[in-house]
């Protein structure tokens, strides 16, 4: 199976920009668009709207909506809607979510509230009326959408790093997304953790930084990655990080001072979570997902020096690289 290129974006942009850099990324040859579901960031359905509007061929959705900010059934209907505005192009991600404790909202049970939101979703959307008593989210019988759907159903991503959160897209999901790496060791990880005879995709997706200057980009790269890597760092169990790292990496960006954790980490591991450097280094990064088995490689956001110019490099310098 071919595999698919995407870019992911955040949802910090006016009006208009989310409609120039779709049409730019379609035209291009990119497969899929997503919009990240980051707390306190445009709710993905503004942006995903506009693109639909502005693409006729490329899939479109949010990576990731929670159960906990958002009911099943808010869902169901925004994934609906694009559906409709997209022709059928849409698919839903799901993820338990993060530092949602900012807005005070506990996340108990999470693998229950992500089966039972998914299964929700999947109910209202073909019209299912019988009622649904899960732990965490019920239907009462009857409770349908009141208008008419494009498709009975749409794919359906997980967002998870670990075993019970892969087994559960297992079980699921058509794509399992593992974000903030580019490490194609964690291919074979993830594929074990899904423990599934199902055809489920493998999506890697992780900051992406090109330009014809590797230098800049990569600089800007580790300043971006310093500001995760405390999150995802502890997740993959492929990397060795050296003594202390994290913990002045962390120490320096909770006091504001992003550039000097960036150059703090090592060529090896900035490759390990992101994408960076000139268009060959960031195609030779992709070819290696690709080699490992992904089904979707996915350049997330800034892109580059600029979103403009990270796009357009992407879609005339790297793609063309790529052998899928």
């Amino acid at each position: 199976m071919r595999t698919e290129i995407g870019l992911g974006l955040q949802s910090d942009k006016p009006a208009g920009t989310y409609a120039r850099l779709a049409r730019s990324a379609e035209a291009a040859g990119f497969d899929v668009l997503t919009v990240f579901g980051d707390l306190m960031y445009q709710p993905p359905i503004f942006p995903l709207l506009e693109m639909a509007g502005a693409t006729s061929r490329v899939r479109l959705g949010p990576a990731c909506l929670n159960p906990y900010s958002m009911a099943p059934y808010e869902i169901a209907g925004q994934i609906a809607a694009l559906d409709l505005a997209s022709h059928g192009r849409a698919y839903l991600g799901l993820a338990r979510g993060t530092w949602l404790g900012a807005v005070g909202l506990e996340q108990p049970r999470p693998l229950t509230a992500l089966a039972e939101a998914a299964e929700v979703v999947a109910r209202l959307l073909r019209g299912d009326g019988t009622e649904f008593a899960g732990r965490v989210h019920r239907l009462a019988a009857g409770t349908v959408l009141r208008y008419e759907r494009q498709r009975p159903a749409v794919p359906l991503l997980i967002g998870a790093w670990g075993a019970q959160g892969a087994a559960l897209a297992g079980r699921i999901a058509d794509e399992i997304k593992v974000g903030g790496s580019a490490n194609p060791d964690m291919v074979p990880v993830i594929r074990e953790r899904l423990r599934s005879g199902r055809d489920v995709g493998i999506v890697l997706g992780a900051v992406t930084v090109v330009d014809t200057d590797g230098e800049a980009a990569r600089a800007k790269a580790r300043t971006e990655v310093a500001m995760y890597l405390a999150v995802v760092a502890g997740l993959d169990p492929t990397v060795t990080l050296p003594e202390g790292l994290v913990e002045e990496v962390a120490r320096l960006v909770d006091g504001g001072h992003d550039e000097a954790a960036g150059r703090l980490i090592p060529d090896d591991v900035l490759d390990r979570f992101a994408f960076s450097g000139t268009p060959a280094q960031v195609a030779a990064q992709a070819q290696r997902l690709i080699d490992a088995g992904v089904r979707r490689v996915e350049f997330g956001t800034p892109h580059g020096l600029t979103d403009d110019r990270g796009v357009e490099l992407l879609g005339s310098e790297v793609l063309p690289r790529l052998s899928r």
